[in-house]
């Protein structure tokens, strides 16, 4: 008798040891799922704004009297440029051809979808030279956000009276110069305090805008 109940408590402890260490690994494996998010969200807004700022304002190559000297336009829904920065080869690899496109995702809500594909001089900013943007793709796109209640680019005038700045955001770029800046704006659909949110992100274009002729002091 003494025997087992000896067992039975035995089996009891057990029991509740492993039913403690499931929990434990439970909870360990979903902290460590949710901070991958957390950092994947960072990587997202940091290599976007890489990206954004690594614009080259090189020549599209665009003929037939066209006012379009530089490979880069853009509306709220659709971005094409040439930049320093790819997702797959960071900032050291060669220059890129970059498509960002919002486009539907599921019930109702909508992600920002990243196409790349390597720059190898004018002959391949030919996509560039349409009336409207047709975004030729890649074969591997990164999907950079999703489930998102919006997402809009916005572009940034200069003024150069007054150094690039007191300039407007506006929704569409067709410029024959480049922007001051671009922006992102999203908001996730289903927002969950437990995890980073998905925020806008904003990054100036560190190049010379203006495709005209510029002077220099030993002229």
């Amino acid at each position: 008798m003494e025997l087992m109940i000896s067992i039975t408590l035995v089996g009891a402890i057990a029991t509740g040891m492993l039913m403690a260490m499931r929990g434990g690994l439970l909870s360990l494996d979903r902290t460590q799922r949710r901070l991958e998010e957390n950092r994947r969200a960072l990587g997202i807004q940091r290599i976007l704004a890489l990206q954004l700022g690594g614009a080259m304002p090189v020549r599209s190559g665009c003929g037939g009297g066209q006012m379009r000297p530089f490979a880069f336009r853009g509306t709220v829904g659709a971005l094409q440029m040439v930049s320093t920065y790819s997702m797959a080869e960071g900032a050291r690899g060669s220059p890129h051809i970059v498509e960002y496109q919002v486009a539907p995702d599921e019930n109702g809500t909508v992600k920002l979808i990243v196409y790349e594909r390597l720059y190898t001089g004018q002959a391949s900013t030919a996509g560039f030279c349409s009336e409207s943007i047709a975004l030729q793709g890649s074969a591997q796109p990164i999907v950079a956000a999703a489930r998102l209640a919006y997402c809009r680019i916005f572009y940034r005038q200069m003024d150069p009276d007054t150094q690039f700045r007191a300039g407007a955001w506006v929704s569409g770029w067709s410029q024959p110069d480049l922007p001051a800046a671009v922006r992102i704006e999203m908001l996730p659909a289903a927002p969950d305090a437990a995890r980073l949110p998905v925020v806008a992100v904003t990054a100036s274009l560190h190049t010379n805008r203006s495709y005209q002729d510029l002077p220099y002091e030993d002229q």
